[in-house]
């Protein structure tokens, strides 16, 4: 099978090729796995934080790769939850222990032995994957492969945040950053809290242009002031400043979710800088967002369906990966990026 495959870490700015065409074995599924060809998988940041070595894969070659859709190709021993031919999706979390008290309580995402996918186990980048079969999920007809694919991680990390926000109808949001997940999150938003107001705070005019397209009643850069203060601020930037910013623009009891597996600090301006009376005083909150348990990512599914979110796609073939991620990296981004593999 064919392959984009990551062998070290490395700068994405010098090297805009981090990922190698390969020829590989087709993998077997084993027991309780299925094998999936897979038809789509978007191209998410996670995978930039892999290649530049803020969340590095244990182990070297790996197949990136966690927003897939496919078709089931073959049953290992003892899978029976599915058929050869039903179409799955697989999300970030490739497995779990099952047996903690997280995973007893439903958040297998802090499990202690949360595996993800495309970056601790092979993922989408390539024609074939194998997952367990309990972390593989149905994809509702209403979506087409390319917008089903980032569903999966944008939408459902987008699902976990706006549910951890804990927002109410009427109060307003703030979105900081306007990637695959914001955009999603901006339409789930819309729908979930009419009365709401969504304001947008992105450093780039073309996204401060699609936010507004989307329904957003402002729009404006990291730093300018919105028309109200927000009680809820979602950040899905990759750097320190829009939280600082972000926490500036809250109301009192206001919270601030934030949705990045990781934080880049090259800058030294950008660093978390914090004055208590600014930033924190009238008991504001900070929540983070780790990974995503298989609950999420049906539940967002089957509200994604009803409503219906039809996330904006851009397509590119297989072998044109290091060119997306190059352009995610640069910020050449309307919705979400998504490798058409099959």
């Amino acid at each position: 099978m064919r392959a984009m495959v990551l062998e070290a870490t490395t700068d994405l700015a010098r090297d805009g090729t981090p990922l190698v065409l390969t020829e590989k074995p087709m993998p077997e599924p084993g027991e309780g796995e299925i094998l999936v060809r897979v038809s789509t998988c978007g191209v998410c940041h996670t995978e930039l934080d892999e290649i530049e070595g803020r969340t590095p894969p244990p182990r070297f070659p790996v197949v990136p790769g966690h927003q897939i859709v496919g078709r089931v190709e073959k049953l290992g021993p003892g899978a029976g939850a599915w058929r050869a031919g039903d179409r799955v999706g697989v999300a970030w979390i490739h497995s779990a222990c099952g047996t903690c008290r997280h995973c007893l309580a439903g958040n297998e995402n802090l499990c202690a032995d949360f595996r993800a996918t495309g970056r601790d186990a092979d993922g989408g980048y390539a024609e074939y994957m194998t997952v367990g079969e309990r972390f593989a999920h149905a994809i509702p007809e209403v979506f087409s492969d390319a917008e089903a694919a980032p569903l999966l991680c944008a939408g459902a990390i987008g699902y976990r945040s706006l549910r951890l926000a804990e927002l109410r109808d009427g109060e307003a949001l703030g979105l900081t950053g306007f990637g695959a997940s914001a955009h999603i999150v901006l339409m789930m938003a819309r729908r979930r809290y009419p009365a709401s107001k969504v304001f947008v705070f992105a450093r780039s005019a073309r996204e401060r242009e699609f936010a507004l397209a989307l329904g957003a009643a402002w729009a404006g850069d990291t730093a300018d002031e919105p028309p109200a203060p927000c009680a809820a601020v979602i950040d899905t930037t990759p750097a320190w400043r829009p939280v600082v910013e972000a926490l500036r623009r809250l109301e009192p009891g206001g919270r601030l979710v934030v949705n990045a597996i990781r934080k880049e600090s090259t800058d030294a301006g950008e660093l978390l800088r914090l004055d208590y009376a600014t930033h924190l005083w009238m008991e504001k909150e900070i929540k983070s967002v780790a990974n995503v348990a298989r609950a999420d990512v049906r539940e967002f599914l089957a509200l994604a369906a009803a409503i219906p979110i039809r996330p904006e796609v851009e397509e590119y073939p297989l072998e044109d990966a290091n060119r997306a991620l190059v352009e995610l990296k640069t910020g050449v981004v309307r919705g979400a990026k998504v490798l058409r593999v099959s």
